[in-house]
């Protein structure tokens, strides 16, 4: 399972034709089906059935109070070293302070509730690709994205979805928890 903030198809659409002329670079990542395209802010992995409910109100708690966030595909880059990339990604633009400080409250609502989450920072990123170990990769390639800018979308919603693994992944949505600020916040 994990909890994201999902860009809206004009996004997802943007980005893909962005990378159109790269997806059959020599070099290039595996790339991930846009479909597939989450802003992932805590990464939660198996959550047992009985954790679910506490994990639900702990984040809904963690996220009211947060108004829609203004955010923007732009840029790109990857994580591993020019001699062994890892993962191709899509940078983000806009409410990325805000966005950061809302994963830090969601991952704290996970730890409260006695699920594991990463204690490393946060970085925004959308994964649009992975480099499979071994083959030839061209870490440079993110730089042809550098300039990239999407087109500016609210983020209006957090959602927790499942992953489920096999020959064809696939994602479950369970609920989510609409971003608005809190009644003594509204001018």
């Amino acid at each position: 399972m994990f909890l994201a903030v999902d860009p809206p198809p004009a996004a997802i659409a943007d980005l893909d034709a962005a990378l159109a002329p790269l997806r059959a670079a020599p070099g290039a990542p595996r790339w991930t089906a846009p479909e597939r395209w989450h802003l992932t802010l805590v990464f939660l992995g198996d959550v047992p059935a009985p954790l679910l409910a506490p994990l639900t109100a702990a984040v809904g708690a963690a996220v009211a109070g947060t108004p829609p966030l203004s955010l923007q595909l732009a840029g790109a880059g990857r994580f591993g070293s020019r001699r062994r990339p890892a993962v191709c990604w899509a940078g983000l633009a806009g409410d990325v302070v805000p966005l950061t400080a809302l994963a830090g409250r969601l991952a704290d609502a996970a730890r409260a509730v006695g699920l594991p989450v990463e204690d490393r920072p946060f970085r925004p990123h959308l994964t649009v690709g992975r480099w499979r170990p071994g083959q030839d990769a061209d870490a440079a390639l993110p730089e042809r994205l550098a300039g990239h800018r999407g087109p500016v979308w609210t983020a209006s919603e957090a959602v927790l979805w499942r992953s489920h693994l096999g020959s064809a992944p696939r994602y479950e949505r369970l609920t989510g928890w609409p971003l608005s600020p809190r009644r003594d916040q509204v001018t």
